[in-house]
């Protein structure tokens, strides 16, 4: 091979590599999950569970998303013995550790996380709390921060507008856009379960950036941690929203 010929070939093979870097960084990578219910849906297949038990139309997950949890991608149960862990996969919450939270947090959490009633708070630090580098303290506090941005958003506006109708994919991909800047829509994956013939919307899954792992994204913008995580699909294409009752 020709120094000329090298010369381009190692041109080629730079310009490659810079490209996907800069396709990488255009796209980014999702690091963390932002878990939000649609507390009604779950309530109706989890009706003996106390938060839906004492559910009413009043309550503030009505007509607002919940938070489940904060979740660190492909990381669970960090440092957690085998009895916890075991004790947590058969979902027995009230024997997990309690987790100490000031009582400005504690309150807080309890308005965005109804399942604090059943001890989903302890799940939630057990298998995916441990796995971040933040206190529980900071751990539940960056998921009531980033769930009220969710719910200040064009996409619970969207929700609470057509509780008991059904809303489609395209049109909740284009409140995320709207609220959280072009493409953020893109970062979204619906679910939906069934009630007897009822298609019901259960929750969204919201991919986040690295930066949604650390206290400071207690002060961050919901927009910009979506804005920095990868692209997925949007899952189930539409659902009805469903209202507080049995």
């Amino acid at each position: 091979m020709s120094s000329m010929q090298l010369r381009t070939l190692t041109f080629a093979v730079s310009m490659a590599l810079a490209g996907a870097a800069m396709a990488q960084q255009a796209d980014g990578r999702t690091r963390f999950i932002l878990a939000a219910s649609w507390q009604p849906a779950f309530c109706q297949t989890n009706q003996k569970k106390a938060e839906c038990a004492s559910q009413t139309g009043e309550r503030h997950d009505a007509t607002n998303f919940s938070l489940h949890g904060l979740w660190p991608m492909r990381q669970n149960y960090c440092g957690v013995s085998d009895d916890q862990k075991a004790a947590d996969k058969d979902g027995k919450w009230a024997s997990l550790p309690q987790v100490t939270l000031s009582a400005e947090t504690q309150a807080a959490l309890a308005k965005a996380m109804p399942g604090t009633q059943s001890g989903l708070e302890r799940h939630e630090w057990t298998k995916h709390g441990t796995c971040t580098k933040m206190s529980a303290e900071d751990y539940f506090g960056v998921g009531v921060h980033l769930l009220g941005g969710l719910n200040a958003s064009a996409v619970r506006e969207l929700f609470a507008a057509n509780i008991g109708k059904p809303v489609k994919a395209e049109a909740i991909r284009a409140a995320f856009d709207k609220s959280f800047g072009p493409g953020a829509g893109d970062r979204v994956k619906m679910s939906c379960r069934r009630a007897g013939n009822v298609k019901m919307i259960s929750g969204l899954t919201i991919g986040l950036s690295e930066a949604a792992g650390s206290a400071s994204a207690k002060s961050a913008g919901l927009g910009d941690l979506i804005q920095g995580a990868g692209k997925t699909s949007f899952g189930c294409d539409e659902g009805v929203v469903d209202a507080a009752g049995f």
